[in-house]
């Protein structure tokens, strides 16, 4: 609700929007508003009345304003108009204040008033006095056209207006008015202006009064006392059909005067009934050129309604009109008839004889449209019911006689440009098979009419064209019949005379009928009804066959309900049925006369028709049951005699004969004897002329003999086939090939055509026999013509089908006993598989062919002839009981199913199917392995028949041994092989594996196995991927069945790895058929490929990673390494195998395999395979010695089995790194340098270990695998333990969680081990120890303390003294002065022997160590410690310029720590300038100003510091020998008199000089400098030098 009202007030939005906009300028478009407010006031269901009052006023006055164009006042007088849905009133008011008395309106005022009367017919009526008298005033004021054709219109709109209120005047809602008065100003109006206007006015002016002519007549004649005057009007409207314009309008005016006068029931005068009747067939019938199609409609519904009024008067003028000759006329009354009848004009019926009557008027018409038009009038007749009983049936004839008539028409040689001519007849023919489809025979009367003369049309050859509907009007008839039998109150309608009309007789009919019967097999209509008419008259052909066509016929009709009916099952079926009927009927004259008459219709039929040739097959059938054997040897000489009258004389006779002597054999023989002694045949290959007739020749009797051998009895054949039968066709053969007496290599084709036809029908005369006894003495000779025919064919061409005859002829020759040998049978084969299969490609040899004709003949040729090939190797190979012979025949096709030709390929791959049917039983021990694996790849092959063939031939394999198999779906799955896209082929052919796969025996896998691994090296592209999919998907099958074939297997992969290498599609399929392999036999197979020899070469890589590359094995295979590697290094000994084993895992683990799960051992073993390996050569193998072929690009490696095994854990690692379980290590790839490298092994097992360090569960596994080396017998593997686990122990969280107490306790017996690396490891451990489990150090310190500070005595190797300095430096930073106050002294002394190591790393930590002993001197060792201080200070200030920068950095350290033990803490301000500045001071700046604060301070420990410098002066550094020069400079130059006094200065002065000769220029000049010092102070002091 709320809806409506929110659009009805958007309607007034836009009304007042537009109201406005009228009331603008002119720049605003009128004629777009007025046509908006005519949609939306259309479209409203209310208005405002103030709104409407409005747009009356504004449409009103824009209507009728002269300035405004036409278009504009027109669409304002269409919203004046469409207002008066809302307000009546008001517009009639409006418009009527407009139209007044003695004034000439505006035109448009004249339009709305009719616009009005039209539109609102009930309000209008009560103002129509008023207007009609208001427009009699104006019309003598009209003189302009525009005026006239408007008051016209208005008239016309009046006249309706009011028409309707006289008709329906008790449908209005007002009292009634007086019409008279109403149709007396209509009168006066219409009298007015035919007086005044119609007799001189312009065209259009015309229309205006035609148009207005009809409403205003039709008005007028409901008044008695005007109805003389409207009729006498009407021939004025009839003189007007002079133009096309205006013709329509005209007859349409007649038309409602007509339909008015039907109305008024009012008597048309004869006169102006004719002249109606003529003018309107005018209309129809107009010759110069066609009328327009709606006149001609509204013409026609015109002589509908005369049909109604005056039928007989009508039907009177259409047969005086029909008498004429003209066509045009003829064929528009049948139209016009054919329309009424189709109205269903109920009195036309009282007419119907005079239809008839006006048809038949016209049968004789030669005219084709007549024809049609006849035609077509007929077939509405017979809807209608309008044909009578007694005159109906010439209709009915005249149908049958137009088809036949246009057939003969047609048949006729066509003159030139007679395409007219052929196309109308055509049209004749259609429209009568299309009237007798349509012919309801049922309806009333049409029995009657039909029956029985419709049977004389069922046996004359020219109606056969006609026999489908023909057969369904009998069939109809025949039915309701039957239905009437039942039903005593009604008559038989059938039982009718026939009068003239011949019916056919009972032979005739059945004679026709059971020839016709045969195209049922084809799925002709007329076939279908040729044998369901027969099935309905049993009683007409003979009363005798009523009870056996009863039980019969369903068993008859039986193969007709299936899809595809064999023909030649179907003609057995009836040539049977005929024989059973003859035998029930048993009457020899009835037999005799049937006989007669299969004869007669011989010309009914053409010879190559499937009717002709059952014809002579039905009436040999006939002979055969005829008991006058007389009368069967007359007819048998007379056909010999005379066989031009069969048509096909060869194929009639050989027929007949055939036929007939399935019961009279002696006869046939006989008389053909008899034939051939009295004919002497001219000696040679051409036909006998005889009495000017054709005659048969020697090649026709050999045929004969051929046919009665077919169809004699088997009971009677073998006794005379050798001497009556065989040796007459030799002979007959022998005289054929022979010229002057002479034999001569036959070419005539006919003649070995013939005889190829004739053995071949005696060999299924014998085989059929079924006589196990009977040996056939001529099998050999005949196998030899066969033969011989063959081999002389070409094989370029393929024009004759002497190969294709000959091939069926062998086979049935070759069931035939005695038994071929194998041999034979291979011999045949191959000679007739080379004869064939070679044949150049089928659109070459259709190329051949000079016309399409040709073409066809030899395609149909190849395609037979390969059946026949198909069917000859399915007889010879599944006949025999040896499974090993049907193999050997088998592989006959083997090359050519492999072939590189397509063409040949398909042809082997379609006869293979022929092979494999699955109507076939295998011997038992047949083998489909190898079969399956050469057949099923090219499910996948270039051309869709090979794939379809191929699957099919696959199906087949398994349906020869007896499997069940999903026939249905592998045979859908077959049709899509048809695609063209590879990746379907693919996808179909995998889906079949699939299925199939389940269902090859197990012990034929190797054989099919190597067949697809053959297939993969010689294939194409797609039939290597199914090829590899068959492979792979029987593997997945049956793969755990294979245990005791799998060494087999793999030595036949590996033996064609060298050739399928070269083919990469193929050599993965290869791989990943080893892959399948190993998901169920993994142990086996890891075994296997572990055997090759070290290093592997490029297959065996390539196979290891194609194991690892498969998901569903490659944990699988880890795993089985894995272990096999734990067994190897049981004994920490590493061999051959564990080797081999290590470079297995390589490439693996190289494919990306994940390693998470089996990293902790995986990474052990290695490690521990490193350790053991160490320094070691290649061990000894079997295979050492042999020769190995080196691919290309590939390198001869040095065997080292250390960097081997590095090289699978840098691989391992790096996995390992992907996945999240390690670090880089931060010696980057030097670390698997150090790894390899004996003298460097444990540094790099340190940085391993530290780079391992990542997920807590992993690192354990770890440790628990890695704990038992810390007590291995094997030296390396110790160390390479302790030095993983001296890493480990820096880590807190594995002491919380790791055994490594018990790691602590080995390390510490591991710190006194003659082995200098393990002990050096054991004392980082630790070391280390201090940072992982610094509670565990103080708990065991003294313990600990002994081992480490062992290491400090170790002089012989510095890193162990280095380690253990470093150790010592970790362990006392947890320890306080009372813990190590027992090895402190032992520890300062120690330390202080390694200020001067060579190696920066000791001197480094011994610096660092002995900055911390400073911390734990404590009371007891505080002066002690002071002392020391001041015998090291020399290094720690010598060593502030050391080449390594963070020992210089370490000695400032320490001498900041150690100045407050010597009470020097005025020396901080010199150290702290040391420290604050960016670069290190001069050395010689910073001695001296030490000294100076020093001396100041401390004489003492100046001196100690000058004699301790002397040793360093001969130090190995050139920067220390500088320093201890500049420090002497800087000492001499601050020592008190006093001390310069004890000066040892010769000893002084002599070193000075030589270092004054050092290769250095730094310390030169400092030692120059030097001297000059000490020159200087004892110059002071008056000293000699």
């Amino acid at each position: 609700m709320t809806q409506d009202m929110e659009e009805t007030v958007e309607t007034f939005g836009d009304i007042n929007l537009t109201l406005g906009m009228l009331n603008m300028e002119d720049n605003i478009s009128k004629e777009d508003i007025y046509s908006h407010l005519t949609s939306v006031i259309q479209n409203s269901d209310i208005l405002d009345d103030a709104i409407v009052q409005r747009l009356i006023y504004y449409a009103s006055k824009d209507m009728r304003d002269n300035n405004i164009l036409r278009e504009t006042r027109m669409l304002a007088g269409e919203v004046l108009v469409s207002l008066a849905a809302h307000d009546f009133n008001s517009v009639m008011y409006e418009v009527q204040s407009n139209f007044r008395i003695l004034e000439l309106p505006d035109e448009f005022v004249v339009l709305a008033l009719a616009e009005l009367a039209a539109s609102y017919v009930s309000q209008s009526i009560p103002f129509m006095m008023m207007t009609l008298l208001t427009m009699q005033t104006m019309l003598r004021l009209a003189e302009e056209e525009r005026m006239k054709r408007v008051f016209c219109i208005a008239l016309e709109k009046f006249s309706k207006a009011i028409y309707k209120y006289v008709n329906h005047w008790r449908d209005f809602p007002y009292p009634r008015l007086d019409a008279n008065r109403l149709s007396d100003k209509i009168f006066m109006l219409f009298r007015y202006i035919m007086e005044k206007w119609a007799p001189i006015t312009s065209p259009m002016q015309t229309l205006a009064i035609v148009k207005a002519h009809g409403p205003t007549v039709s008005l007028l004649l409901h008044r008695e006392d005007l109805c003389d005057y409207a009729l006498d009007q009407v021939p004025w409207l009839l003189n007007q059909y002079k133009d096309k314009e205006i013709d329509f309008h005209v007859t349409q005016s007649l038309k409602q005067i007509l339909t008015a006068v039907v109305l008024y029931d009012t008597a048309l005068p004869k006169g102006l009934r004719k002249t109606i009747f003529i003018n309107l067939l005018h209309q129809v019938c107009r010759v110069p050129e066609p009328p327009v199609k709606e006149n001609e409609i509204e013409a026609s519904s015109c002589f509908l309604i005369l049909a109604h009024s005056n039928p007989a008067d009508l039907m009177e003028f259409f047969d005086e009109q029909m008498r004429s000759d003209n066509e045009t006329t003829r064929m528009g009354i049948l139209t016009l008839l054919r329309s009424a009848i189709n109205a269903e004009e109920p009195k036309l019926r009282d007419h119907i004889t005079s239809i008839e009557k006006t048809v038949k008027v016209v049968m004789g018409d030669l005219n084709i449209k007549v024809r049609n038009s006849t035609l077509l009038l007929i077939q509405t007749m017979c809807e209608k019911c309008f044909i009578e009983a007694q005159d109906g049936w010439p209709l009915i004839d005249y149908i049958f006689f137009q088809f036949a008539m246009s057939n003969k028409n047609l048949e006729k040689p066509m003159k030139p440009n007679s395409h007219e001519i052929e196309r109308g007849e055509k049209s004749v023919r259609e429209i009568s098979l299309e009237v007798l489809k349509t012919l309801d025979p049922l309806v009333i009367g049409m029995p009657q009419v039909l029956w029985p003369r419709i049977l004389t049309f069922v046996v004359p050859a020219e109606y056969t064209g006609t026999l489908d509907y023909l057969f369904n009007i009998i069939r109809r008839l025949l039915m309701a019949e039957e239905r009437k039998k039942n039903d005593t109150k009604e008559s038989t309608a059938l039982v009718v005379s026939t009068g003239a009309v011949k019916l056919p007789s009972p032979q005739q009919l059945l004679a026709r009928l059971l020839v016709l019967s045969v195209l049922a097999s084809l799925g002709k209509l007329c076939g279908a009804g040729a044998i369901g008419l027969l099935k309905m008259l049993p009683e007409i052909i003979h009363p005798k066959l009523v009870d056996l066509w009863k039980t019969r016929f369903p068993e008859l009709l039986q193969p007709l309900e299936g899809k595809n009916t064999s023909i030649v099952l179907w003609e057995a079926m009836l040539l049977q049925f005929l024989k059973e009927s003859l035998w029930k009927i048993n009457d020899i004259a009835w037999t005799i006369q049937l006989s007669r008459d299969f004869k007669e219709q011989m010309g009914s039929y053409s010879n190559t028709s499937l009717e002709k040739k059952f014809l002579w097959k039905a009436l040999g059938t006939t002979l055969a049951s005829c008991q006058d054997i007389d009368f069967v040897s007359s007819q048998i000489k007379e056909f010999l005699i005379a066989p031009h009258q069969l048509g096909d004389q060869r194929q009639g006779i050989t027929s007949i004969l055939g036929y007939c002597a399935e019961s009279h054999l002696d006869t046939v023989l006989k008389v053909l004897k008899t034939f051939q002694d009295r004919e002497k045949f001219f000696m040679n290959r051409c036909k006998g002329i005889f009495s000017g007739k054709k005659s048969l020749t020697k090649t026709d009797v050999m045929v004969i003999y051929g046919a009665v051998a077919l169809h004699a009895p088997k009971g009677q054949l073998l006794t005379r086939l050798d001497q009556d039968i065989v040796s007459q066709v030799l002979f007959l053969y022998g005289q054929c090939s022979q010229v002057l007496g002479m034999s001569v290599m036959s070419k005539d084709m006919d003649l070995q055509m013939s005889f190829t036809r004739t053995i071949t029908e005696i060999g299924i005369a014998v085989h059929d026999a079924e006589d196990k006894g009977f040996k056939f003495s001529y099998k050999e000779v005949l196998l030899g013509y066969m033969l011989k025919f063959i081999r002389d064919e070409p094989l370029d061409s393929l024009a004759s089908p002497v190969r294709w005859k000959a091939l069926i002829a062998i086979r049935y020759l070759s069931k035939l006993k005695p038994q071929l040998s194998l041999n034979d049978h291979l011999n045949i084969l191959e000679e007739n598989i080379r004869r064939l299969l070679p044949l150049p490609p089928l659109e070459k040899l259709k190329d051949g062919g000079e016309t399409d004709k040709d073409k066809e003949h030899i395609n149909f040729l190849y395609e037979r002839s390969m059946d026949a090939l198909g069917r000859l190797l399915k007889t010879m190979m599944w006949d025999n009981v040896k499974a090993e012979d049907c193999q050997e025949m088998f592989n006959l096709l083997r090359m050519w199913l492999v072939s590189q030709k397509d063409w040949e390929r398909e042809r082997a791959f379609q006869i293979t199917a022929k092979v494999l049917t699955n109507d076939i039983e295998a011997p038992e021990n047949f083998k489909i392995g190898s079969l399956l694996g050469l057949l099923a790849p090219h499910s996948c092959d270039t051309l869709p028949t090979i794939r379809q063939a191929a699957a099919s031939s696959t199906i087949g394999l398994f349906c020869i041994k007896g499997t069940h198999l999903e026939v249905e779906r592998l045979q859908s799955l077959q049709e899509g092989l048809q695609c063209d896209n590879v990746q379907v082929q693919i996808n179909i052919s995998s889906k079949i594996a699939k299925i199939v796969s389940k269902l090859i025996p197990v012990e034929e896998i190797l054989m099919f196995l190597e067949e697809t691994l053959d297939g993969l090296e010689s294939l194409n592209s797609t039939c290597i991927q199914a090829c590899g999919i068959w492979m792979i998907v029987i593997l997945k099958e049956h793969g755990a069945a294979l245990e005791e074939q799998l060494l087999e297997i793999l030595s036949m992969i590996y033996h064609h790895m060298p050739v399928l290498r070269q083919k990469e599609e193929s050599f993965q399929f290869m791989l990943e058929a080893i892959s399948q392999i190993a998901s169920f036999h993994m142990d086996a197979v890891v075994a296997n490929l572990l055997q090759k020899p070290l290093p592997f070469d490029r297959d065996t890589k390539t196979l290891w990673k194609a194991l690892a590359e498969n998901i569903a094995s490659s944990s699988k295979l880890l795993r089985a390494l894995t272990d096999k590697l734990e067994n190897e290094l049981e004994d920490d000994l590493a061999g051959m195998e564990a080797i081999s084993v290590a470079c297995a895992m390589y490439e693996v683990v190289s494919t990306g395999t994940p390693i998470t799960t089996l990293y902790p051992e995986v990474f052990t073993l290695l490690l521990k395979l490193v350790s053991c390996t160490l320094g070691q050569k290649m061990p000894t193998s079997p295979w050492s010695h042999r020769r190995r072929v080196m691919q290309q690009g590939e390198r001869q490696q040095t065997a080292d089995p250390c960097r081997l095994s590095t090289v699978t854990l840098k691989c391992v690692q790096a996995q390992a790194m992907k996945e999240g379980l390690a670090k880089e290590s931060d010696e980057g790839d030097n670390l698997w340098t150090l790894l390899s490298s004996p003298s460097t092994h444990h540094v790099g097992v340190c940085a391993l270990a530290r780079s391992t360090v990542r997920q807590r569960g992993i690192i354990l596994d770890i440790m628990e695998q890695l704990f038992s080396s810390l007590t291995s017998s094997s030296e390396n593997y110790r160390v390479t333990g302790t030095a993983f686990f001296s890493e480990l122990v820096k880590e807190p969280i594995l002491w919380k969680h790791g055994n490594l107490r018990e790691v602590l306790i080995l390390m510490d017996q591991s710190a006194w081990d003659s082995n200098a690396t393990l002990r050096q490891m054991a004392i980082r451990g630790l070391g280390n120890t201090a940072y992982g489990a610094p509670h565990k150090v103080k708990k065991h310190k003294q313990i600990i303390l002994e081992s480490v500070i062992r290491g400090l005595y170790h002089l012989a190797r510095t890193e162990v003294v280095c380690e253990s300095l470093k150790a010592l430096k970790k362990i006392l930073e947890l320890l306080t002065d009372r813990d190590v106050s027992f090895y402190f002294k032992e520890i300062v002394l120690q330390t202080r022997t390694f200020f001067e190591d060579e190696q920066d790393d000791v001197r480094l930590t011994a610096i660092f160590l002995f900055e911390n002993l400073a911390s734990l001197t404590g009371r007891r060792w505080k002066i002690f410690f002071a002392e020391e201080i001041k015998k090291s200070m020399i290094s720690f200030l010598l060593h502030l310029w050391d080449p390594n920068p963070k020992i210089g950095a370490a000695c400032r350290d320490v001498l900041i720590i150690c100045i407050p033990f010597l009470g020097l803490q005025e020396l901080y301000g010199v150290l702290d300038h040391l420290l604050d500045g960016q670069d290190l001071p001069r050395a010689r700046d910073f001695y001296r100003q030490f000294c100076v604060k020093l001396a100041k301070k401390n004489q003492e420990i100046l001196w100690i510091l000058h004699t301790h410098s002397f040793t360093f002066f001969s130090s190995s550094w050139e920067m220390i020998r500088s320093a201890a020069v500049k420090l002497t400079d800087a000492i001499v130059l601050n020592l008190t008199n006093q001390y310069v006094q004890l000066l040892d200065k010769e000893q002084l002065t002599t070193r000075l000089q030589a270092l004054r000769q050092d290769p250095c220029i730094s310390v030169q000049r400092a030692a120059e400098a030097a001297l000059q010092t000490l020159l200087r102070r004892c110059k002071d002091l008056n000293v000699l030098l």
